[in-house]
């Protein structure tokens, strides 16, 4: 019988031949995220009796949740973090105003195909556009993973979905993710490894295949994969480069050697499944049969049409998180926005995904764009996703979001309402002040 990409990567994690679906296996993880709460899982791991980190050349740390301190506790949080990394010397360690933890960890070409990596926060899962594992754990279980560099896992079950077509003007790939939850609930990939396979995958951007993984958090999964193709090998070579001269202008001989090594293995490390793997569901999407579609409050899955949805009052309309605050998510809105000023009745925010992303809104003059439309740019990082700053509603509020979760007080305040829906939905209900369908607004 053949093994699933969770079975092999978790076979290599473990250090053994092969593995089997529902086995226990002692993962060493290539990689340990985690960010603002780095604190917080230090108090825990000091709680171990432990002084030292076991490998502090696999931790990947950014200040993202809530940047700029929006309170003292914050501040004083961030500052426990920085003495954390000084102490035990993490050499991947992003400051605030990078950005997002899932997003610059990519650009930084820190994880690459076939690697597992293992991190505190739940979007974790994201990290399978590039042919990762990656799933998110406990506070408590990153502490122990700091302490030994290893954690027990049980290898899940594989679930496959095969996407074929190409999406229609309009639509995205955050669609296709509201309409598999919508059709198979938010519990639908429980504790499974969601395999992604199809021609469809391979047509769509690099940006547009990150949203799938990063939502199938919202799906339960465990962890998702979409094959690493040569665009992906292409897009991690140059940032590999980029690395590399940035360490051999710093003298950092062992960084350019560790580079080095991960370039000549790019390719061969990336693992694939079997042909004739065995998958505990399948289904398949015909990505030029999908619509606009919108999550209404107070559940992921609770997803309609925009037909069905439009017309309802905005207050809010907010742009960003590790789902969906790309350069590409930011030019579909501009597309709408160009030329356009937001109702009156409704504020329309920004929080890019990174300085990155910021840096190149800004020369391709999506920033000029989307601020003579009226919105407001937040600083790169998680914004309001979780209810921290930078666009917290009031009561009785109505918010629509390109971020993964509305549930009840998700973005701070309990008696609010949020809706999901894509960049353009969002940006094009900020211009009518209501949900909006972008293919009227801009009349194509």
């Amino acid at each position: 019988m053949g093994k699933t990409f969770a079975e092999k990567a978790l076979a290599r994690a473990s250090g053994q031949a092969e593995v089997s679906a529902g086995q226990i296996v002692d993962a060493r993880p290539d990689r340990v995220l985690s960010h603002d709460n780095t604190a917080a899982i230090y108090r825990l791991f000091r709680q171990l009796g432990i002084e030292r980190v076991k490998h502090p050349e696999r931790l990947c740390i950014t200040l993202d949740h809530a940047v700029p301190a929006p309170t003292t506790q914050h501040a004083q949080n961030h500052a426990e973090v920085r003495r954390f990394v000084r102490e035990q010397g993490v050499r991947y360690f992003f400051e605030v105003g990078r950005g997002i933890c899932h997003q610059v960890f990519s650009e930084e070409a820190l994880v690459l195909p076939g690697m597992t990596i293992l991190g505190s926060d739940s979007h974790t899962t994201h990290f399978g556009w590039l042919g990762a594992f990656g799933a998110g754990v406990g506070r408590s279980e990153v502490a122990a993973l700091w302490a030994t560099g290893e954690l027990w896992l049980r290898v899940p079950e594989s679930m496959t979905v095969t996407v074929t077509g190409d999406l229609p003007p309009w639509v995205t790939s955050k669609d296709f993710c509201l309409k598999l939850i919508g059709d198979l609930g938010q519990d639908g990939g429980l504790y499974r490894s969601v395999e992604f396979h199809g021609d469809g995958i391979g047509r769509l951007s690099l940006e547009s295949r990150m949203v799938i993984p990063n939502m199938m958090a919202e799906f339960g999964a465990k962890n998702a994969y979409l094959p690493p193709d040569e665009a992906v090998f292409t897009y991690l070579e140059q940032r590999l480069q980029a690395r590399r001269q940035a360490a051999a202008a710093g003298g950092d001989a062992d960084e350019v050697a560790a580079i080095d090594e991960q370039l000549a293995a790019l390719r061969s490390n990336a693992l694939y499944p079997d042909p004739d793997a065995e998958y505990a569901f399948e289904c398949c999407y015909d990505l030029g049969a999908l619509e606009p579609m919108v999550a209404q409050p107070h559940r992921v899955d609770n997803v309609a049409p925009i037909s069905e949805v439009k017309g309802r009052p905005v207050d809010q309309a907010w742009l960003g998180t590790c789902t969906n605050g790309r350069l590409e998510d930011i030019a579909a809105a501009c597309e709408v926005l160009r030329g356009r000023r937001i109702a009156r009745t409704t504020r329309l925010l920004w929080n890019p995904a990174s300085s990155q992303v910021l840096q190149e809104a800004l020369r391709l003059g999506y920033v000029a764009i989307f601020l003579e439309a009226g919105g407001v740019i937040n600083a790169p990082g998680c914004g309001p996703c979780m209810g921290n700053h930078m666009g917290v509603p009031a009561v009785g509020e109505v918010t629509i979001s390109s971020a993964n979760r509305n549930f009840r007080g998700r973005m701070g305040t309990r008696d609010a309402e949020t809706y999901l829906a894509s960049p353009a939905v969002v940006a094009a209900s900020a211009v009518v002040g209501a949900i909006a369908d972008p293919r009227e607004v801009v009349g194509g």
